[in-house]
């Protein structure tokens, strides 16, 4: 654990993060997150506080390798502006602006 207490547990379909998805934790959530990833088609972020572009980039490198168009439930601070900075869409894929 982080001092952040980042985590995650899966929850039938999901994988549930908990705590602050920032950079310093990033590393070590992604081998268990890995691990737990097949058959994942939500993502639960309903117990996280925030999230930055790290915490950003792992559920969006997760979506891809779960097959894309996973549905994300929560809305921690930060989700919102960075999703659009990177123009991502609600289901972490990038959008397409042709």
């Amino acid at each position: 654990m982080s001092a952040n207490n980042a985590g995650l547990r899966r929850d039938g379909d999901a994988l549930a993060f908990s705590g602050a998805l920032l950079r310093a934790d990033i590393a070590g959530l992604w081998p268990q997150a890995t691990k737990a990833l097949d058959g994942v088609r939500r993502f639960d972020l309903g117990a996280v506080e925030r999230i930055d572009s790290a915490g950003l980039a792992l559920l969006s490198a997760l979506a891809a390798r779960a097959g894309g168009a996973v549905e994300v439930t929560g809305d921690p601070a930060g989700l919102a502006d960075l999703r659009a900075a990177y123009r991502l869409t609600p289901t972490l894929a990038f959008a397409d602006n042709r």
